[in-house]
């Protein structure tokens, strides 16, 4: 069809005649060179003042001429001369955003069976209240009392016990 716009792919350029080495850089061409930066500031080839400075240049760096610049007098692989340009592949988007969706529908399912667990055994969580009082007048009778006070508080002791026992058993198969 004639007046229809020309399909424009992410990575490509509208301009055939555009240089490849004006094109907008991102931060991970940033990252690559300031790491190769490194790497020469530790064979000896960039004293401490280069490197601050270049690292600094490649932060304000804007263009893949602007990387190639810093690096132009240093050996190895060039960043001005980009080989190819990644073009965006929608399949591998959709690829990976199905499998986002699946994780995070996978930790919601994880939190709510935690938080079902939890609601399930709240109140279920150690002897009852009374127990351990129980206890503690039991001692203070037996030092206080003597032993006669102290067999009978065993005793309603050991039966709020099995009680409670038999209460959270009961409970917990429901």
């Amino acid at each position: 069809m004639t007046g229809a716009a020309p399909e424009v792919r992410f990575g490509g350029s509208e301009e055939p005649g555009m240089d490849r080495n004006d094109l907008r850089i991102g931060d991970a061409e940033r990252e690559q060179t300031m790491e190769a930066l490194r790497e020469h500031f530790a064979q000896g080839r960039l004293t401490h003042e280069e490197l601050d400075e270049r690292l600094d240049r490649t932060l304000a760096a804007k263009t893949y001429r602007d990387l190639g610049r810093i690096t132009a007098d240093l050996p190895g692989q060039r960043t001005a001369h980009p080989e190819a340009v990644p073009e965006f592949d929608m399949g591998d988007w959709r690829a990976a955003m199905h499998a986002h969706r699946r994780q995070m529908q996978s930790m919601r399912h994880a939190q709510r069976d935690m938080r079902r667990e939890w609601h399930g055994r709240r109140g279920h969580h150690g002897p009852h209240p009374i127990l351990p009082m129980l206890f503690v007048f039991m001692m203070i009778g037996l030092f206080v009392g003597g032993f006669g006070i102290f067999k009978i508080l065993l005793v309603v002791w050991l039966a709020a016990m099995v009680f409670s026992l038999a209460h959270r058993r009961f409970h917990s198969r429901r």
